[in-house]
């Protein structure tokens, strides 16, 4: 147990610390070459909303029937994945769009005192979004490695422009580097750190019906994020067709590589 509690976390830091080098490519990258972000954005929901309608969704389904029957445990699923959404929904509609990373933003000439609180209220708004990505990420980890891995690359990809969005207005109004990649790598420090305080609390009860609840619930966070996030921002950087290309591919990859495992 204390080896797969080690790599549940590496995989879970791996994913939340990519912000990191979505604050160095922001620092290399002309803000106006978007399309491989559009794409990469793209290919990033496909693989989130194909590995929770065809992996994750059923194994919550499998863990619940398990415990409470088949209708019992299908209804319990249902209502997990809509939980899942309304709780990632709620954070959305608690933080002010203006310093919600999921809206799209400008940085013409704006004031550097607005720059600078833009960058410092995203990383904020990022690490609250962050948190039950983080433990959402550990659980499933933790109960099918293989299963995390794909998840894992996903959540680091559409991590990496929300670690552009906290350092290129801080970077813009301070001028300074390493302000700008502190914040953001600091906003990433949310998922390991509810990865592992989420465990903690939900340990003493941990059983199949919880690992049940949490899937379906995190089906319906990753569903919602592709949906609410990353498709919407894929089609603002490039061109649509872009973003569905993206979608496409990542959906196939994440097929491919869940059938090298049957």
């Amino acid at each position: 147990m204390s080896d797969n509690l080690l790599v549940a976390f590496l995989l879970t830091a791996l994913a939340g610390l990519s912000t990191g080098i979505g604050s160095l490519i922001a620092f290399v990258t002309r803000s106006d070459n978007k399309k491989f972000l559009s794409i990469s954005l793209g290919f990033s929901a496909g693989v989130m909303i194909y590995v929770s309608f065809i992996e994750i969704f059923p194994k919550a389904q499998e863990f619940l029937s398990h415990q409470l029957g088949d209708r019992a445990g299908t209804w319990a699923t249902v209502a997990g994945f809509f939980g899942g959404i309304l709780l990632i929904a709620l954070i959305d509609k608690l933080i002010p769009s203006e310093e919600n990373p999921h809206e799209i933003k400008t940085l013409d000439q704006q004031e550097p005192q607005k720059l600078m609180r833009m960058g410092v209220m995203t990383a904020l708004a990022i690490a609250i979004h962050n948190f039950p990505e983080g433990l959402a990420t550990f659980i499933s980890a933790l109960q099918d490695p293989n299963l995390a891995i794909p998840i894992v690359v996903a959540i680091a990809i559409h991590n990496i422009p929300e670690g552009m969005a906290v350092s290129v207005p801080i970077y813009q109004a301070t001028g300074s580097r390493k302000k700008a990649f502190t914040y953001s790598f600091l906003s990433g420090l949310a998922e390991p750190i509810g990865a592992l305080m989420g465990w903690f609390l939900l340990m003493p009860i941990m059983n199949d019906m919880v690992y049940g609840l949490i899937f379906a619930s995190v089906a319906g966070i990753m569903v919602f994020i592709s949906l609410d996030e990353l498709l919407p921002t894929a089609h603002e950087y490039g061109e649509h067709h872009l973003s569905i290309y993206g979608l496409i591919v990542g959906m196939l990859v994440m097929a491919l590589s869940l059938l090298l495992f049957i």
